[in-house]
């Protein structure tokens, strides 16, 4: 049974305090994510992402902040449906890796509505070719959000 507080924004956002530490586990996971990518592919995305770390030191961390309340409303259905079930907060992950395409939809959401307001047809176009690409890498990481985020939860 769940009550009208018990929202995953109220447990990962309502606090400032906690903050700070899941940015930091969301930083790793990204870089625990880029770092189990293997093959060609693998090799260009761990490249591509040492390049922007070393141009702009903190881009991860900066970039996670600002996206981390849209990822955590996009995720807040999912949730809502886990805490119906009668599931623990900290459980929320094994629920994310039931559903790892909704998951990734929900998330690739914000970069879909940037992409189809920005104003560049070119970037919209580059958008369009890697969104497939992109889908399959976050699905892949759905169990890695759910182990990242589950601590910050509480009981």
């Amino acid at each position: 049974m769940t009550d009208a507080a018990d929202t995953l924004t109220a447990r990962l956002l309502a606090d400032p305090a906690k903050r700070p530490a899941i940015l930091q586990d969301c930083v790793k996971l990204i870089d625990d994510e880029v770092a189990s990518k293997g093959g060609l592919s693998g090799l260009a995305i761990k490249a591509a992402y040492k390049v922007v770390c070393a141009v702009k030191p903190g881009i991860i961390r900066e970039s996670m902040d600002a996206l981390l309340d849209d990822f955590v409303k996009r995720l807040e259905p999912f949730y809502a449906d886990h805490r119906k079930s009668g599931a623990a907060p900290s459980g929320f992950g094994d629920t994310l890796k039931t559903r790892p395409g909704e998951v990734a939809d929900a998330l690739l959401g914000i970069t879909d509505d940037r992409a189809r307001h920005a104003k560049n047809a070119t970037l919209k176009g580059a958008y369009e070719k890697l969104r497939p690409q992109a889908k399959k890498h976050v699905e892949e990481a759905v169990p890695r959000v759910g182990r990242t985020l589950s601590p910050h939860l509480g009981s």
